[in-house]
């Protein structure tokens, strides 16, 4: 479970700050294809025993890979704020002519993006673990009951 959840992390770190230069709001479905297939490697690696102990290693695993997308997230957030900038998020309202009763301040730009970027990370955690159950829960239907459990003695050699 840790294993596949560190390789999602890393995943998720690189493709969450690619999406956040690019638009945010492809975040949460990175979320749902991220946590579903580290769910499915969780469980084809640790080769739980029921489908509910699949589901906790899909969870657990797709909660870490969601994780490392919320780092990658805030990264991409703090890069887009310093080339975008409040001056340059007013003069899209401008451009826009979107109605707003004040301008944007430095101070507010920096806590709506970081605030909002980490509340949308934090639901795409939740996200994350969820489908990362339903990758474990999928697995175990598929091929999962039909397999031996994994035992730590089963790659040592034989004396």
């Amino acid at each position: 479970m840790l294993k596949a959840g560190l390789i999602g992390a890393g995943v998720g770190f690189v493709l969450a700050i690619v999406s956040a230069l690019l638009t945010p709001f492809c975040n949460p479905c990175l979320a749902l294809l991220l946590g579903l297939g580290v769910g499915v490697l969780a469980g084809a690696w640790e080769r739980p025993i029921t489908s509910g102990a699949s589901a906790g290693e899909g969870a657990k695993a797709g909660a870490i890979a969601a994780a490392g997308g919320l780092i990658g997230q805030m990264v991409g957030a703090v890069i887009n704020g310093f080339t975008v900038g409040s001056s340059g998020v007013n003069e899209l309202v401008r451009q826009f002519d979107v109605p707003v009763p004040v301008e944007i301040t430095e101070q507010s730009y920096w806590i709506y993006n970081l605030g909002g970027n980490c509340l949308c990370g934090l639901f795409n955690v939740a996200l994350g673990a969820g489908l990362g159950a339903l990758g474990g829960l999928l697995w175990y239907q598929i091929g999962g009951k039909n397999q031996p459990p994994a035992s730590p003695l089963q790659d040592s050699p034989s004396f």
